[in-house]
């Protein structure tokens, strides 16, 4: 059976082919597009393989090498083609060509299969490792397809504009409309639900705000939910943890299971894949790759890092959820903040931001790898060890988790304006203030200062990290 097939573009560069092949007098017009691609074993709901083709590059035909175009045709010369295919080669990228149907339906002529068919059986031969199509009809519509030898195609099964806004097109979607959820059609339309029942969601830390948005996620009729967490329950979590019990402190429970024992019970068909592991694990990849959006709810740092880079990767929107609680003294105020930063190419980092501390994220991933060098570094004063824990009120930590999940909400509504998600909303509990801050990415930033690593996909080593 071949890969299922998932093509992510870019806001960026969809909005980059969108300017470059207009054309006032209604002619076709075409480009090249290099695919960054992620090559899923299992996925973790179907067990079947997937690929995701994620935008990395937009490449122009040079006007020297376009020969003729009207409403109904484009051609040009192929010598750019093969100077592309030699790029993605090189670099382990996905060669893909784009052109546009501006007065048709978005779909792939006799012409088109032709054409491609011949431009496919080149680059197998030149050793590429797949040709991908995307046609821009009328209507914003968009199909692709990948070409797996020079006579066989896998259409793609969802097409994904990532960005300030989460547009997804299912081939296959479920337009029934289930009465559980009936009252958020009413307010958002018919689309809504099914764009919502196909989503495939991941969160990761299923503590206090984890917990709360899963639960939340699953009362939205999110289909898909993978729960990561590496943590058992204990008795100073029942204070804040839905779904939690006393008895799960005495079984030993794992906070993964017991928000996958609450949403079964439930019984809203959500299906779960529940891993109780850190989010580095290698086991973790596929299904971190096979995820549409995910919620980080960890206070791990390196756990975060390698989520922002993830974001950056894969086109994954990440929208990280923190809380900062001081209790009043002599002299000083409460300080209560939340925060909910939407992380994806063309934003500031979570390292741009603030939010991660790279000393702290090195002194955890030598408490995992090496606990007794850890210990002898903390004790010469060299690492932070692990201090009191961090208040926490269940109400803050349930406020801050739906102020994530109404982000999600904007980025497939726009329910608050058509500029998209927030990127950094900050919650003052003790002054009752909501607020926007954001800020430039540092131009040296390896993860958001350039376009390098956008929509690059699969590498090696992961993510581009070594150790």
């Amino acid at each position: 059976m071949p890969a299922a097939l998932d093509i992510v573009l870019l806001q960026s560069h969809e909005a980059a082919l969108r300017s470059l092949l207009h054309r006032d007098n209604g002619s076709e017009a075409a480009a090249y597009v290099l695919f960054g691609k992620a090559e899923i074993a299992a996925d973790p709901w179907s067990g079947q393989p997937r690929m995701r083709l994620i935008s990395h590059e937009v490449v122009p035909i040079p006007p020297d090498e376009m020969v003729s175009a009207s409403a109904v045709h484009v051609t040009w010369s192929t010598r750019g083609f093969m100077r592309l295919l030699g790029v993605a080669q090189h670099r382990g990228l996905v060669a893909g060509l784009v052109h546009t149907h501006p007065s048709a339906e978005a779909f792939f002529s006799d012409q088109d299969d032709r054409n491609e068919a011949e431009l496919a059986r080149t680059a197998f031969n030149k050793g590429a490792a797949g040709l991908a199509s995307v046609v821009f009809g009328r209507n914003e519509a968009i199909v692709g397809r990948l070409w797996t030898s020079s006579a066989e195609t896998v259409n793609a099964s969802s097409i994904s504009l990532i960005g300030s806004t989460i547009r997804i097109s299912r081939v296959h979607a479920d337009d029934s409309e289930p009465e559980v959820l009936a009252r958020q059609a009413a307010l958002f339309g018919g689309g809504f639900n099914p764009v919502v029942r196909a989503l495939r969601v991941g969160v990761i830390g299923c503590g206090g705000t984890g917990s709360a948005v899963a639960m939340l996620l699953t009362r939205l009729g999110v289909g898909f939910l993978g729960l990561i967490d590496n943590d058992t329950i204990d008795t100073t979590n029942l204070n804040r943890v839905h779904g939690s019990h006393a008895t799960d402190v005495e079984n030993g429970a794992a906070k993964v299971d017991i928000a996958a024992r609450e949403i079964a019970a439930a019984g809203l068909g959500t299906q779960v894949v529940a891993r109780k592991a850190w989010v580095g694990d290698l086991a973790l990849r596929d299904l971190l790759r096979s995820c549409d959006v995910l919620f980080g709810c960890t206070d791990d740092h390196q756990g975060r890092l390698t989520l922002n880079r993830l974001a950056h990767y894969y086109g994954i929107p990440l929208i990280d959820v923190g809380l900062r609680m001081r209790s009043a003294r002599s002299g000083v105020d409460y300080d209560m903040t939340g925060r909910v930063s939407t992380i994806r190419p063309g934003s500031p980092c979570l390292m741009c931001l603030g939010v991660v501390d790279p000393s702290r994220a090195a002194a955890e991933g030598l408490r995992r790898s090496d606990p007794a060098e850890f210990e002898r570094r903390k004790a010469e004063a060299y690492v932070a060890g692990g201090g009191d824990p961090a208040p926490a009120v269940v109400t803050f930590t349930t406020s801050i988790a739906c102020a994530a999940v109404d982000e999600l909400i904007q980025g497939l509504t726009g329910f608050r304006g058509g500029h998209g998600m927030t990127h950094n909303r900050i919650r003052r509990f003790d002054r009752m203030e909501d607020r926007a801050m954001t800020c430039r990415p540092v131009s040296s930033c390896p993860v958001c200062g350039s376009e390098t690593v956008w929509g690059r996909g699969d590498v090696n080593p992961f993510l581009g990290v070594i150790g």
